[in-house]
């Protein structure tokens, strides 16, 4: 794809800087990351913006993550590349095109339809294959094309929910944010002879995972947690 070579180089500097500068150090998240144009999941508006080191809006009051955060996850997930991964909050669509060319199938769950639309759309220009969308509640997972070698949940949750901890295979890797509105901690679920294994990764500030097993509707906790 034709791409302005303002914006290639920009992508390049925030490889440079922003993730090998810091902890991403798995070679396939900094190739990926260096060749998927994060400029093309944002408005028009915000474009320019595009390699900055920050998240920026994309409407439906919902947020493009910072590059580093996505390198991250990504990275936190360990994929080999011929794995069965799901995306829970697909947004714009860029964290689901990072583990395309990460991992061999893709599915990702987005509960606002006009985001999930929006995103097939940016998947199907860039021609990704590999990624299916799907309109739904994302905290229950998708139990039909369990399990996954490693799950992704964009959005702050409560807690680790369980029915993704369910859906891991053997060795499979949950990497969700945990903890309250004002901010989480990045936690690693690793599945291991039916147990499951937590390391606390970083610090981060995600939106919240509105859904039966995150938060409600109008971000009360669930009921075990009030």
């Amino acid at each position: 794809m034709d791409e302005p070579a303002e914006m290639r180089r920009a992508r390049a500097r925030m490889v440079d800087h922003q993730l090998r500068g810091r902890d991403i150090t798995d070679r396939r998240v900094l190739e990926v990351m260096g060749r998927v144009p994060r400029h093309l999941f944002l408005p028009p508006e915000a474009a320019s913006a595009a390699y900055s080191d920050m998240p920026l809006p994309i409407g439906q009051r919902q947020t493009i993550s910072q590059p580093y955060i996505v390198a991250l996850m990504s990275q936190a997930l360990g994929l080999k590349g011929d794995e069965r991964v799901l995306e829970v909050g697909t947004g714009s669509g860029y964290q689901a095109a990072v583990l395309a060319g990460l991992a061999g199938q893709v599915y990702s769950l987005e509960r606002l339809p006009a985001l999930a639309e929006r995103a097939r759309a940016t998947l199907d220009r860039l021609g990704l294959r590999n990624v299916e969308i799907l309109v739904a509640d994302g905290s229950g997972g998708l139990p039909e094309h369990a399990p996954f070698q490693g799950i992704v949940v964009t959005a702050a949750a409560p807690k680790p929910p369980q029915p993704l901890l369910d859906q891991l295979a053997e060795a499979g890797r949950l990497v969700v944010p945990v903890g309250g509105m004002e901010g989480q901690m990045l936690e690693r679920w690793t599945r291991r002879q039916g147990e499951f294994e937590c390391e606390r990764v970083a610090p981060v500030a995600f939106v919240p995972l509105v859904g039966e097993f995150g938060w409600r509707a109008d971000l009360r906790p669930l009921p075990n947690e009030e």
